[in-house]
């Protein structure tokens, strides 16, 4: 009886007192989501706490990866379409939010002693699209091309790509997904319907959610961990910052090793196999038919033939918006992303202040204006500062030719590869601890067959001989790492301790997220491929200090 009487008592009081408790709850529960994440923001170290005492992870013995490269057996490299139906489809920026590229390759290649490559003219370049998938009702077109790689040796097998196709989208709305098909209508051989999102329009307060830097890729089985954990963080954008596909660890019958060098030798020039590059296309499609990718090369994509040609897989595979940022080469261009200014330099031709990549990074810089897009990020392949023996000071004469100018137009942040590694910076200008100076980060551990560089060259016995240390292709192998002349590593080539401006390194493959989140905060984020997909090997808000490091724009006539 005292049961049944018990809800007529209560229910009244109940469903008040329920409110409120309700109200209490949410109050609670959304107070404590703030201190959460105002408690996780206090935790991530910024620039301003800097600059750091470095910090040197030991290597992880137990986990080495698995360089090894994806056999072309493999059915995620294997081509999949038939006759002219697009492959290796991708998507690239052009340099403001309302233009992207689309890249596809139809018909196969050949490779062998007998070869005839196809007519470019024998298949068109369409691509229909539009912001519903159902109605893709507005068209472009665009241009394409065959490249070879030739080598006037007997034995030796030469190549011939499918037919390549870069297609200029224009008029777009920013930070809006759009639905496209490409390929050639009349055949008819066109694509699936894939979709992108273009960048924010470039201003103060609008950024891509994150971006996805990444360098020295390969096609091993390490790759596939690095791009598993890039996809899971969702970019919006992702940087190569070179070395692709390492074609050129492989002899023309398809023989690869991890150096090349030590197991081909006597080969009368440095081979390639050029398939590797459409099994990187293909392996790679999935994420870049969606998510854009803009590039920079690396000594890898060097890959001389006949008649002292070099790099023509690279600049023929990949859509640049150079003409689009007033430059005139393949090699160096810039574009914007939202509130964020990107340069992307060129290691592997002239750098020299007399030189057409001067001239134009000077103009470039000149005419950026901080008030739309406060960042100024620059990548190149070969870093200025690491502090592995791997690649020691190789891109000096670089540094000394360029570093000036990055610091006079308040570079915030650069990135690099090359070294298959992990390092980042404390903010440094001329191997010297300067707040206004940008903050380097080397990510060239995206999984490649050459596996990790270990050894620092401030380690006992590992100081490289100075005049090893230049690169024939970068800087035509000119000297320009002279000894330091002040600081603890005053009258010496390397320091005898990690150097102050070396922050934080680790030899583990992994990749990194860019995350800008307004005009002063960046969290930047190094995830490493032995963890869990959220965790962080390394974090921290890089913070733009615009009273103290003013910068006066100097606007000149491109």
């Amino acid at each position: 009886m005292a049961s049944s009487s018990l809800p007529s008592i209560l229910l009244p009081v109940n469903v008040f007192e329920l409110n409120n408790i309700l109200s209490l709850v949410l109050t609670l529960t959304i107070t404590s989501i703030l201190l959460a994440n105002e408690a996780m923001a206090m935790a991530i170290p910024t620039t301003l706490d800097g600059p750091f005492k470095p910090v040197t992870i030991p290597l992880d013995e137990s986990f080495r990866g698995n360089a090894i490269d994806l056999p072309d057996t493999d059915p995620r490299v294997q081509r999949t379409v038939e006759g002219f139906e697009p492959e290796q489809i991708s998507v690239s920026l052009s340099s403001t939010h309302d233009s992207v590229w689309i890249s596809w390759i139809t018909g196969e290649f050949q490779i062998g002693d007998n070869i005839k490559p196809l007519d470019p003219k024998s298949v068109a370049s369409v691509v229909r699209y539009g912001t519903l998938r159902s109605q893709l009702n507005r068209r472009a077109t665009g241009y394409s091309l065959v490249y070879s790689q030739l080598y006037p040796f007997l034995g030796l097998q030469n190549y011939t790509s499918g037919i390549i196709h870069h297609v200029r989208l224009t008029g777009m709305k920013p930070d809006t997904l759009y639905h496209y098909q490409c390929g050639d209508p009349s055949i008819p051989a066109m694509s699936g319907t894939y979709c992108f999102r273009t960048m924010p329009d470039s201003s103060s307060t609008s950024y891509p959610s994150r971006i996805a830097i990444v360098g020295d890729v390969g096609l091993t089985y390490n790759t596939t961990s690095t791009v598993s954990h890039m996809i899971s963080n969702r970019p919006d954008l992702i940087l190569l910052v070179g070395d692709v596909t390492y074609a050129n660890l492989y002899l023309t019958n398809g023989t690869g090793s991890d150096c090349y060098a030590c197991s081909f030798a006597n080969s009368p020039i440095h081979e390639t196999y050029q398939p590797r590059w459409d099994y990187w296309g293909r392996y790679m499609q999935p994420v870049l038919s969606k998510v854009p990718i803009m590039v920079v090369e690396g000594n890898h994509e060097y890959e001389e033939q006949a008649e002292n040609r070099t790099f023509i897989a690279y600049t023929s595979r990949f859509a640049f918006p150079s003409k689009e940022s007033g430059s005139l080469s393949k090699f160096y261009y810039s574009f914007n992303a939202g509130g964020i200014h990107f340069i992307m330099l060129g290691a592997y031709v002239s750098f020299d202040k007399s030189g057409d990549q001067y001239k134009w990074l000077e103009e470039d810089l000149a005419n950026v204006d901080r008030e739309v897009t406060p960042w100024l990020v620059a990548t190149w392949h070969a870093p200025w500062y690491s502090t592995y023996k791997a690649h020691y000071r190789e891109a000096e004469c670089m540094r000394v030719a360029m570093e000036d100018l990055l610091y006079k137009y308040g570079v915030d942040v650069v990135f690099n590869g090359h070294v298959h590694a992990y390092e980042r910076s404390n903010r440094v200008y001329n191997y010297t601890l300067d707040p206004c100076g940008p903050v380097h980060i080397t990510v060239g551990d995206g999984g490649n067959r050459e596996k990790m560089a270990v050894p620092h060259a401030d380690e006992p016995g590992n100081c490289p001989e100075p005049s090893t240390t230049p690169d024939k292709i970068l800087g035509g192998g000119k000297f320009c790492g002279f000894n330091f002349t002040s600081g603890p590593a005053a009258g010496k080539f390397c320091w005898d301790r990690q150097p102050d401006y070396s922050a934080f390194r680790e030899s583990s493959f992994g990749h990194g997220i860019l995350e800008v989140k307004n005009e002063t905060h960046a969290l930047w984020t190094w995830h490493r491929n032995q963890d869990f997909y959220e965790a962080a090997g390394d974090q921290i808000y890089i913070v733009r200090q615009n009273d103290l490091c003013p910068v006066q724009p100097e606007v000149m006539k491109l």
